[in-house]
C-alpha cells in the first residue's frame, strides 16, 4: 500500500520563515504567533502556490474521509472500475486513432494506459524540472517580486542558468534564499 505524505506549507512573515510542516501543525503555530491576518504569507511546498489562510477545503489533512460502506449501494450509478481508482472520461480522437487503438492488444483503454504511462516516464525528468521551475517562480513573485534583481532572477530560472540564477538571489533575504533554493533543487539539470 502506498504511503500518504500529508501536504506541507511553509509561512513567511515578510522575509522570515516563521513556521514549517503539515497545514495542521502549521495552523497550531499560527494560532500561537498572534500575527494579524494578512501580513504572512503561506505557501503550498509541493507547487510554490500561496495558500489564504483560514485553509480553503481540501487543503487541511485533519478533515474527516467521507465514510463509505462496501453494503451501500452507489446513488448514481458509476462508470470504469472505482475501487480502483479508474475515472472515466472522454476521449475525443479521429477515427484513425479509434481504429489503431482498437487494434492494440487489451484494446483502446489498455494502450491509452500504455501510451501514457510511456510518455511519463520518458519526460520525467523534463516535467520535474519544469513544475520545479513554475513553483520556484510563484513563490518568487509572491515574496520577492519587488526585491532588486527579481527579473534577471526569473530569466536565469527559464533559462536554466544555474550560476546566474543564484548570483541573482544572493542578496536577496537569507530565508528567502534557502527556501527558493530548495523549490528550484530540480529546475536546473545536471
Amino acid at each position: 500500500m502506498p504511503t500518504l505524505n500529508a501536504p506541507q506549507c511553509t509561512v513567511f512573515f515578510r522575509h522570515q520563515r516563521v513556521a514549517a510542516g503539515t497545514y495542521s501543525d502549521v495552523a497550531d503555530t499560527l494560532a500561537g504567533l498572534d500575527l494579524p491576518a494578512g501580513t504572512f504569507l503561506v505557501f503550498d511546498d509541493a507547487t510554490g502556490t500561496q495558500v489564504d489562510y483560514p485553509w480553503p477545503s481540501g487543503y487541511a489533512p485533519e478533515q474527516p474521509a467521507q465514510a463509505s460502506s462496501d453494503d451501500e449501494p452507489p446513488s448514481v450509478p458509476s462508470v470504469g472500475r472505482p475501487k480502483l481508482g479508474v475515472i472515466a472520461r472522454e476521449v475525443t480522437l479521429l477515427p484513425r486513432h479509434w481504429e489503431w487503438l482498437g487494434q492494440q492488444r487489451g484494446g483502446a483503454s489498455a494502450a491509452l494506459r500504455r501510451l501514457v504511462d510511456e510518455a511519463r516516464n520518458a519526460n520525467a525528468a523534463r516535467d520535474q524540472a519544469r513544475q520545479a521551475k513554475e513553483a520556484s517562480y510563484r513563490f518568487m513573485s509572491a515574496i520577492g517580486g519587488n526585491l532588486q534583481g527579481f527579473e534577471d532572477a526569473s530569466r536565469a530560472l527559464f533559462a536554466e542558468d544555474a550560476a546566474a540564477f543564484a548570483n541573482k538571489i544572493a542578496h536577496w533575504p537569507n530565508e528567502v534564499q534557502t527556501y527558493l533554493a530548495w523549490l528550484s533543487r530540480n529546475a536546473f539539470p545536471v
